[in-house]
């Protein structure tokens, strides 16, 4: 069992920054994929930043050139730094971790909480 906790969620006006983490602890063997997701009222849910184990990056065209996701993987944590924050920005945001359990030798998607990022004036 693995747990994901975010952080890094609030209130920012446009044009501002924030940068939101993702800690992965518990059982843990090995981690692949690390993403961010988010969804806002009324909209479906879209991939925002993902990352690969070798540190590879895909973004969202909508965040493309103001978002950079990126990990430690000595403290299994994923972050996503948010610069130039917009007010369709405002979701909640969800981490998301492909990991590798030593128990069922199987990958499982393992979702955070969620984080609530509000960009108003």
């Amino acid at each position: 069992q693995v747990q994901l906790a975010e952080s890094g969620g609030g209130l920012v006006q446009p044009g501002g920054s924030l940068r939101l983490s993702c800690a992965a602890s518990g059982n843990i063997f090995s981690i692949y994929g690390m993403r961010w997701y988010r969804q806002a009222p009324g909209k479906q849910r879209e991939l925002v930043a993902a990352i690969t184990s070798g540190g590879d990056t895909r973004y969202g065209d909508s965040v493309k050139g103001r978002f950079t996701i990126s990990r430690d993987n000595a403290k299994n944590t994923v972050y996503l730094q948010m610069n130039s924050l917009k007010p369709e920005d405002t979701a909640v945001y969800y981490c998301n971790v492909q990991h590798f359990e030593s128990t069922t030798v199987r990958v499982v998607n393992y979702w955070g909480q969620g984080t609530q990022v509000t960009v108003s004036s």
